[in-house]
C-alpha cells in the first residue's frame, strides 16, 4: 500500500499560521517539536513532518478503515531530512520525502520494496474511488490499481503500485 502528500509552501505560508500558540502542540509530539525547533529552517520541517503524517494516514485508513486523523497518533522519526518512518499502533511506514523551494512530497510505504513499484499517474488520467479510496484504472487492460492522490494549491501528484 501507498500514500502521498504535497504541500505548497507559498499557500501554507500564506494559510497556516505555524507559529502562533498551541500550533505545534496540536499537531506534532514532543520529539517532533524538538526536532522542528533545532532545525535550520523549522518552517521546511512543520511541513515535511506533516507531509509524512497525511501520507501514512493514506495507507493507515486503507488497511484499518479507520477515518479518523489524529496527527499526535502518528510519530515521525527521521533518518535524515528526506527518509524517515512513521509508526501508529505498532504500524511502521516508510516514508521518502522530496523538497524543492515551492513544495514538499512525500510519498509513504508499508514495505520499502514498494517504493521500486510506483508509477506516476498523469493529471489526465481516470481515477476511480471506491469507499472515498482511489484507485487508476489502466487504460488498456482496466486492471484496477490502488492509487493515492494529493494535492495542495499549485500542485498535483498521483501514484499507482504496478502490479
Amino acid at each position: 500500500m501507498i500514500g502521498n502528500d504535497v504541500v505548497d509552501l507559498d499557500l501554507a505560508r500564506w494559510q497556516s499560521a505555524w507559529e502562533r500558540k498551541g500550533f505545534l502542540e496540536k499537531l506534532f509530539l514532543p520529539h517532533e517539536q524538538q526536532l522542528i525547533w533545532a532545525a535550520e529552517n523549522p518552517e521546511l520541517m512543520v511541513w515535511n513532518l506533516w507531509t509524512r503524517k497525511e501520507a501514512a494516514y493514506k495507507i493507515f485508513n486503507r488497511q484499518t478503515q479507520i477515518r479518523s486523523f489524529n496527527p499526535l497518533d502518528f510519530s515521525c522519526m527521521l533518518n535524515d531530512t528526506f527518509e524517515g518512518t512513521v509508526t501508529i499502533k505498532n504500524k511502521i511506514y516508510t516514508t521518502h520525502t522530496e523538497i524543492q523551494e515551492s513544495k514538499i512530497y512525500t510519498i509513504a510505504v508499508c514495505d520499502s520494496a514498494l517504493f521500486s513499484k510506483i508509477q506516476v499517474i498523469s493529471p489526465e488520467a481516470t481515477i476511480s474511488k471506491e469507499n472515498g479510496i482511489p484507485y487508476w484504472i489502466h487504460p488498456s487492460t482496466k486492471t484496477k490499481n490502488p492509487a493515492s492522490i494529493t494535492h495542495h494549491g499549485r500542485f498535483w501528484n498521483g501514484i499507482f503500485l504496478e502490479s
